[in-house]
């Protein structure tokens, strides 16, 4: 039989000794289907050379680095704030998480409660690390599409900072097909400049792992 080949991004940190995935459920998905049922002791197949676009080294130099995501686009990003060279390149990182409902929230807690005690990160993502987890469908403490609450800078209000510039920011976009498309759109009309494995840009997006 051929094997089942899928793309996942990793979402544990670059120095782990475990490879960590996020993914949905899906009852009838060709491979989620299976997954969810695996137990300790079963073999699964992985790529020997990962690949993608949401590395920091495809950004160019800025102050802050924004960390945009819905659903489980949210994967990469995780590897990338428990990665201490994020925090060296840039003055704040801003992890940005837009789901549907809470309970689909994932590492909530654990960015809220834990990283921030981490035994070698936790000062650093205590002054630099800023979370705005988003829910569109209940309410909650932020309520919005990302898309919207970027384009009307209520997002960088609520946090403080100052309107999106390509001066200053760098961007990287995970997640929906529809989200991924507006806010490039958006982007790019405010002046930042796509990245990918070659040229170091303003901003990166990944659409190997668009929900589907």
């Amino acid at each position: 039989d051929k094997p089942l080949l899928r793309a996942y991004s990793i979402a544990s940190a670059n120095y782990e000794e475990y490879l960590e995935f996020l993914s949905i459920k899906v009852d009838d998905g060709p491979l989620t289907s299976r997954l969810q049922h695996i137990q300790v002791g079963d073999k699964i197949i992985v790529g020997r050379k990962p690949t993608g676009t949401l590395l920091i080294d495809y950004t160019l130099p800025g102050k802050r680095l924004y960390l945009l995501g819905t659903g489980t686009g949210l994967a990469p990003f995780m590897s990338v704030i428990r990665d201490p060279e994020t925090y060296e390149k840039f003055e704040k990182v801003i992890l940005v998480h837009g789901v549907r409902q809470v309970d689909e929230l994932a590492y909530h807690d654990l960015v809220l409660d834990h990283l921030p005690k981490h035994e070698f990160l936790g000062e650093l993502i205590q002054k630099q690390l800023l979370y705005y987890p988003t829910v569109t469908r209940e309410d909650f403490r932020n309520m919005g599409r990302i898309t919207e609450l970027m384009e009307s800078n209520k997002l960088t209000d609520d946090l403080g900072l100052p309107p999106l510039n390509a001066a200053e920011d760098r961007v990287m976009l995970c997640g929906s097909p529809g989200m991924l498309v507006d806010l490039k759109h958006m982007l790019e009309a405010k002046g930042f400049k796509e990245g990918n494995t070659s040229t170091p840009g303003d901003f990166v997006v990944e659409r190997a792992f668009a929900e589907k």
